[in-house]
């Protein structure tokens, strides 16, 4: 399979080019270049994605499969434009296209948020509308058998430079607090929902060889916060107290949510958004997505995490000093 790989040289691109290279394909990688190498095998065509010609030099192969994952409506309608001859179009969405992010359990017919109806994503809040105005022209362009829409979930695993999957392993494996103790919201019953990131690479290419069509729901299996916690627990070998604290106390003390500085990575206390970690993703599952164990993912982020340094600054998360000033107004 000749594949091309819009992307390629940072996380989930460059997983992606490198199972494909690995399963003996030949990928080639167009991108900008700034985010690293692309994986060894693997070719590299530089362009700006952002030029209305930019894919000038890519868009006169014969491609067998394309795999997009960008978040910019333009660079994807100008993409389908350019490469139309390809056999197949393979667009990495993501679950927050949904309309509503509360109910558990919804599946891919759920309503979707409107499409963002500029050619440019310039803040986070229309991440979601632009991921739906991706899609569409990915889907207007190739039609329903030529295409796949994979929303994804929570990504994690290693790379995962966004912090929310290492945080927690990372944390139990050097406790901040006295005793080895450890702090975490009060919510044991918040879901999570992580797809390994070799696991949602794969199942993509897998998904190329077959030229699969159709939408899916790429997350991994939904789980408790205490189940997540007990399992990054495990992998960092922690024994200390686990200390909890409520919503209302946290928010006092200015701890964030999710994901960012100051915050309790997972971690959501409005219900209005906890279904995203709760969405169904039997129709994957169907179609050949395999997970892995959950401490196998949080293990690999350990690992990962320990290799840029313990103390090194992280973009979610409690440091270590507000750890431990916040166990301390706990305890006292």
């Amino acid at each position: 399979m000749k594949l091309l790989v819009l992307g390629g040289t940072a996380w989930l691109g460059h997983e992606i080019a490198r199972h494909a290279v690995e399963r003996g394909h030949e990928v080639t990688c167009a991108a900008r270049g700034r985010s690293g190498a692309v994986p060894g095998g693997a070719s590299f065509v530089e362009v700006d994605r952002d030029d209305d010609e930019g894919l000038r030099r890519v868009a006169e192969g014969r491609w067998d499969a394309v795999v997009d994952v960008s978040r910019q409506p333009g660079q994807v309608r100008r993409a389908v434009r350019d490469l139309r001859d390809a056999g197949y179009y393979l667009f990495i969405s993501s679950g927050s296209a949904y309309a509503d992010q509360g109910p558990p359990g919804q599946d891919e017919d759920a309503p979707l948020l409107p499409p963002l109806g500029s050619d440019v994503m310039d803040t986070l809040e229309t991440y979601g509308p632009a991921k739906v105005a991706c899609e569409q022209a990915v889907v207007e362009a190739f039609g329903p058998a030529r295409s796949m829409i994979a929303r994804a979930g929570l990504i994690g695993g290693p790379g995962d430079g966004s912090g929310r999957t290492g945080y927690w392993p990372l944390r139990f494996a050097h406790p901040s607090g006295p005793g080895g103790s450890v702090l975490v919201p009060e919510a044991p019953d918040l879901p999570t929902q992580v797809i390994d990131v070799r696991d949602l690479a794969a199942w993509v290419v897998t998904c190329c060889q077959e030229q699969r069509g159709g939408v899916y729901n790429a997350m991994g299996h939904s789980r408790s916060l205490a189940d997540h916690l007990a399992a990054a627990r495990r992998v960092a070998g922690h024994d200390g107290p686990v200390v909890t604290a409520d919503a209302q106390w946290l928010h006092a003390r200015g701890v964030g949510e999710w994901a960012g500085p100051r915050s309790l990575p997972l971690w959501l206390s409005d219900p209005d958004w906890q279904g995203m970690n709760a969405r169904s993703n039997q129709r994957a599952l169907d179609a050949g997505l395999v997970l892995r164990p959950l401490e196998e993912t949080l293990k690999a982020a350990l690992e990962w995490e320990e290799a840029q340094g313990p103390d090194s600054p992280r973009r979610a998360g409690l440091t270590r000093d507000e750890e431990r000033e916040l166990l301390a107004a706990l305890s006292g």
